[in-house]
């Protein structure tokens, strides 16, 4: 499979779904929560509801092509960021939908294609790039950044206390030959990846890269700021985040309307957040549901209904 959906029934349980609504899958992947979507807009054939799926990376766009998605007749596909959510929806004559459900994590199709270099279990060019279209790679950031943005990077995106020691060996490393794939990039930095935990080190430190590659924290308060905009009355935003940065963001947006978590209130003690939180704690996967995907282990996702 091109990918494994995570959390896929609480999910599609959580949109609420009505067969006339109209739904958007903004990051389609391989399609599997489009195609439950779908499952529900067409259960009683009149198929009056649609759903529109945004992914800007080609490898989706090329499995839409084959797929029988690119044949339903209730499904648009948009081979786009989903930051550009309002202007492709006002495109197709929409100004409000019925939810909205994004997965942010790398697609396993992402992680298992080498070449792509977001796996630390196989060499490949230092790229990241979600969007292959757009000209800045993780070789790019790791060659040319200065000492201090790169120090900066590691600690904020990485969440990593060496950050300084990180960015000086890889400066220091890059002087003569520079730095151009994975595997000479973990070697660089293999003498100070704590005993024991090297895989947790060095996915933090690709993590940090490929944030920065994609600028995925500012898209992502960016969706959620236009999503909450074209949301209806009751309908629900879903998403699901897969390490505590993004998490982070996402509560504080679903729970006070803004990426910092500032609850702001009326004269009269009223929050004026445009959204309501449905659940206090993240729904995570089940022990069941991990031992059959172990990439669902760090997902959690939050719900919210337009107030």
């Amino acid at each position: 499979m091109y990918h494994t959906p995570v959390l896929l029934k609480e999910a599609i349980t959580a949109l609420n779904i009505k067969k006339n609504g109209i739904y958007v899958d903004a990051t389609l992947g391989g399609g599997g929560h489009s195609r439950e979507i779908l499952k529900i807009l067409n259960s009683d054939g009149k198929g009056e509801g649609h759903l529109y799926a945004f992914d800007q990376d080609e490898d989706a766009v090329n499995f839409v092509a084959k797929s029988e998605l690119a044949e339903n007749r209730n499904f648009t596909f948009i081979d786009k960021n989903f930051t550009f959510l309002p202007n492709y929806l006002a495109m197709y004559g929409v100004t409000k939908i019925d939810g909205l459900l994004a997965d942010l994590g790398v697609s396993s199709h992402q992680f298992d294609t080498a070449e792509r270099g977001f796996s630390i279990r196989e060499n490949a060019t230092l790229d990241m790039r979600m969007d292959r279209r757009q000209t800045l790679t993780a070789g790019d950031i790791i060659n040319s950044y200065e000492q201090t943005q790169l120090s900066d990077i590691f600690y904020l995106y990485g969440e990593l206390p060496n950050a300084r020691k990180i960015a000086s060996l890889i400066v220091k490393a890059r002087s003569s030959n520079g730095i151009h794939d994975t595997q000479t990039l973990m070697q660089t930095l293999k003498n100070i990846a704590p005993r024991g935990k090297e895989n947790k080190f060095f996915a933090q430190v690709f993590q940090a890269l490929r944030i920065e590659v994609n600028s995925e924290l500012k898209a992502l308060e960016k969706l959620l700021s236009e999503a909450t905009k074209v949301l209806a009355p009751k309908g629900r935003l879903v998403i699901l985040s897969y390490h505590s940065l993004e998490d982070r963001i996402v509560k504080h947006w679903l729970k006070t309307g803004n990426a910092e978590g500032k609850s702001e209130k009326d004269f009269y003690g009223n929050s004026l957040s445009p959204l309501k939180l449905l659940y206090a704690k993240a729904i995570v996967p089940s022990e069941k549901e991990i031992e059959i995907n172990p990439r669902a282990r760090s997902a959690k996702m939050r719900i919210a209904e337009k107030i």
